[in-house]
């Protein structure tokens, strides 16, 4: 005996509420956007900066420089969220340079421009050239620059670049990496400060100039 018309619809109805998903069953709950983790930054290794320099109607050059402290980079991380920026030394928050840093430099002639030259028609930096220029440093926090207070040369050495045309060395002219290593005095210096580093001509004209920040 088959059920009755409107039994078999009211069965089906019923069915029909049991099988719908849960999201239709009550109101889809709205979810808050995660809040972004900060940007994190490690400075193992030192603090470095790189730039490049040139004397008028002169030699071009490239100045490579490493900021460092016994241990204090490698433990530091800054952390940046819309908050702005702090800076940990392991599980401690840290606002200011040690009081004494490294400053490692070498400089080393390069090509003022980026296309190919005949092997020994540049310009190229001499030890005259060198002890002529001046070089400055300063503290920079925001627009302002103080200057940065004794500084100690600790090491400072002339080493010739041998050419990769060995055969050619003697007709080649002579090149040098200068490698300099300067004592830094940093005490009470905010860690969001610049070091900045000034190299002048005798005529006062700025030769090149570089910085290195956090």
């Amino acid at each position: 005996m088959s059920a009755h018309p409107s039994r078999l619809f009211f069965l089906a109805l019923a069915a029909s509420f049991v099988f719908l998903p849960a999201g239709a069953q009550s109101q889809k709950k709205t979810k808050h956007p995660k809040a972004p983790d900060p940007k994190v930054e490690n400075y193992y290794g030192g603090l470095f900066l790189i730039g490049d320099g040139g004397i008028p109607a002169g030699a071009c050059f490239r100045i490579n420089g490493r900021i460092t402290s016994a241990d204090f980079f490698n433990g530091l991380k800054s952390y940046e969220s819309d908050d702005g920026t702090i800076f940990r030394l392991g599980a401690n928050e840290v606002t200011q340079f040690p009081d004494k840093l490294l400053l490692s430099l070498t400089i080393q002639d390069q090509p003022c421009s980026t296309g190919l030259q005949p092997v020994g028609t540049g310009v190229y930096l001499t030890q005259e050239t060198m002890s002529s220029l001046k070089l400055s440093l300063y503290w920079k926090h925001g627009v302002d620059l103080r200057p940065v207070g004794k500084i100690a040369l600790v090491h400072f050495s002339v080493d010739p670049i041998q050419p990769y045309a060995t055969s050619l060395a003697a007709e080649l002219p002579k090149r040098y990496l200068w490698s300099y290593e300067l004592g830094i005095p940093a005490a009470d210096v905010p860690l969001t400060d610049s070091l900045v580093l000034i190299f002048r001509t005798m005529d006062g004209h700025i030769a090149a100039r570089v910085a290195a920040r956090l």
